[in-house]
Formats: structure tokens, sequence, C-alpha cells
């Protein structure tokens, strides 16, 4: 009896391992279908298997060529980075700062970085201020704004990590801190749209809208390698998250310079928010929710946590594009609209557990 029931560890411990194999499996195939439908679906429907073929170098048609590899798979592709960019550095805030209701948008840092890119496209010349079906701003120095951004979500980024460090601060003055940066930076943003003229006005409106419809092919590179990037530095820091949410004297205590891998983690989860916004725009609760969705399924061990996530987000925000493409056509809604109608109510949801609790 000893013996089977040493036995039995490593086999319930393999059945573990499995279900959250399967999981991630599952997400990683509805992922894959949801890309293949977001360039199917649209004003011009395109059979699932022709857009296959089309991937595959062997389009139907020289019209199915250019509506897939030219217009809706930059499209797909750019939600699927920013999904996947914007929940892994929610998962990453959530751990490092020890709040449940970490995020880029409800701690300001999406606001900082916006307002850090209107400042680029206005003061610094970055964009070309335009009117076409296209979009309203085109960004001619993408280095420069995404530089912007990144240096005002990182200032945020900063206060916030402050507050956490601050004595005695709770989740909940982590949250509102992130309320009142986001107020801020929205105000920094409205004086800025206030000394545009109506060009530039229009332009800055359309623009701070989330919407992936803007993203070319130069877009999805940098926001695959951001996104693909980020997530690997904080998969290889899986362990650290999983020792500092025991709490920092634990961590401390099992070898995790705590400071350091905080510090890094805002770091890194700031350059993430910060290219999205400056590529799309400002996509709410994307962050917040994706990883509270996949958590109450496969637990908190973050080997699994932040892949889980990132497909969870990529796959979230895929869904999301489509249809708001679909749900006004042939006119498109922006996706943050259809995130914040979902994400809103999710928000208030997550608010009033942690109040009966």
């Amino acid at each position: 009896m000893h013996h089977l029931a040493q036995g039995e560890i490593p086999a319930a411990y393999t059945a573990y391992l499995t279900r959250k194999a399967l999981f991630l499996g599952a997400l990683a195939l509805a992922a894959a279908a949801l890309l293949v439908m977001a360039v199917s679906l649209g004003a011009v429907r395109i059979p699932a298997w022709d857009v296959l073929r089309t991937l595959a170098g062997q389009a139907a048609s020289p019209r199915d060529a250019v509506i897939v590899l030219d217009i809706r798979l930059p499209h797909a592709l750019a939600a699927l980075f920013a999904g996947m960019g914007l929940s892994a550095s929610g998962a990453a805030m959530q751990s490092v700062l020890r709040n449940p209701l970490g995020s880029p948008f409800t701690l300001g840092i999406s606001q900082a970085a916006a307002l850090g890119a209107s400042f680029a496209v206005m003061v610094l010349g970055s964009g070309v201020m335009q009117s076409s079906t296209v979009g309203a701003v085109t960004i001619s120095n993408p280095l420069l704004t995404t530089g912007s951004a990144f240096v005002c979500s990182l200032l945020a980024a900063g206060l916030v990590i402050a507050m956490a460090r601050y004595r005695g601060a709770s989740p909940e003055v982590m949250v509102l801190t992130g309320v009142a940066l986001g107020a801020f930076c929205t105000a920094g943003t409205m004086v800025l749209q206030f000394f545009a003229d109506d060009v530039q006005l229009a332009a800055m409106v359309f623009w701070t809208f989330g919407d992936v419809a803007r993203a070319g092919w130069r877009e999805v590179w940098i926001l695959g390698a951001v996104a693909l990037g980020s997530a690997g530095f904080f998969l290889a820091n899986a362990w650290n998250y999983n020792a500092m949410d025991a709490g920092d004297e634990t961590a401390r205590g099992l070898g995790v310079r705590v400071e350091r891998v905080r510090i890094l983690g805002m770091f890194v989860s700031a350059l993430a928010t910060a290219v999205v916004v400056a590529a799309l725009g400002v996509i709410g609760f994307v962050g917040l929710i994706c990883p509270h969705m996949v958590r109450r399924i496969i637990g908190d061990d973050h080997r699994y946590l932040m892949p889980a996530s990132c497909l969870m987000g990529g796959a979230l925000l895929l869904a999301a594009d489509t249809a708001a493409r679909l749900v006004l056509a042939p006119h498109a809604l922006p996706v943050s609209v259809l995130t914040a109608f979902i994400g809103a109510p999710g928000f208030i949801w997550l608010l009033l557990r942690r109040r009966r609790r």
C-alpha cells in the first residue's frame, strides 16, 4: 500500500499537467480558427477553404489574394498580436503588483501611452494628418511615436510601482491611483485636441479609437515582435512570479530579487502597452479580463497562465474585431467600442466579487 500511495502522486500530477496542456491546445486551435474566420468574413465573404488555399499560395483568383493577403490578414494578425501583448502585460502586472485589478487600462498606463503618442503626433510632427478611407492619421515616424508613448507609459508605471511600495498601500489604492492617472492623461490629450485645428482634431479623435483596421504589414511585424518577445520574457520569469504570489518575504527567501523582477516586469509591460497604443490606439479591458478568465480554469501557475492568457487575449480581440466589422456592416465599429462593452461589466463583476470576499 505504501508503494501504491507513492505511485499515485506522480500519476495525479501527470493528469494535472495533461489537463493544462489540453486546455492550452484547445485555446491554440480556437485562436487559429478565429484567425481564419476573421479573414473569411466581411463585405466580401471568402470560404474558409479558399482562405487556406490563398495562404498556401494557391489563390482561387487575384481578387481573393488581394483581399486576404493585403487587407484582412494584416488586420487579423494585428488583433491577434495586440490581444496577446495586452493580456500578457495584464497577467504580469497582476502578479508583480499582487493586485487582481491590475492591467494597462485600469492602472492608467494605456491612457499615458495615448497621451505620449498624441504629443508626438501633434507637437513633434510624427504623424501626417489626412482624411481617407484607410485612416485619419498616417504615422510617418513610428519610432518617435512609440518612444514618446513608451516614456509616458513608463512614467505612469513608475508612479504605480512607487504606490505599490508605499507602506500600507492596498490594491484599491493602486487602482485609484490608476484612475487618477487615467483622468490626468485624458485631460492632457484633451488639451492637445483643444489647440488643434479642425482636421487635426478629427484625426486625433479617430486615431485615439482602438482600431486594428489601420494596421499594415509594418505594424504587424512590430506588434508581433513585441508581443512574442514580452510573452517570452514573462514566461522566462514564471517561477519568479509564482514565488511572488506567495508574498515578497517568501519570494526573497527563495532567492528571488523581488524589486528587480517587479521593475523589469512593469518595464516590459509598459513597452508592450506603448507599442500597441502607438500602433492601434487605446484598447481597454483585454489585459484585465483575459487573465482572470483563464486563471479560473487553469489556476495560478504562470508556466501555464502566461501562455493561456496570451492565447485568450488574442482570441478575444480577434472575435471582438470580427464582430465589430459585421454588426453594422458595411460600416465597421472600432474594436475598442466592443471590448469596452464586454469588459466594463466584467470589471464591475470583479469589483463586486472582491467586495463579497
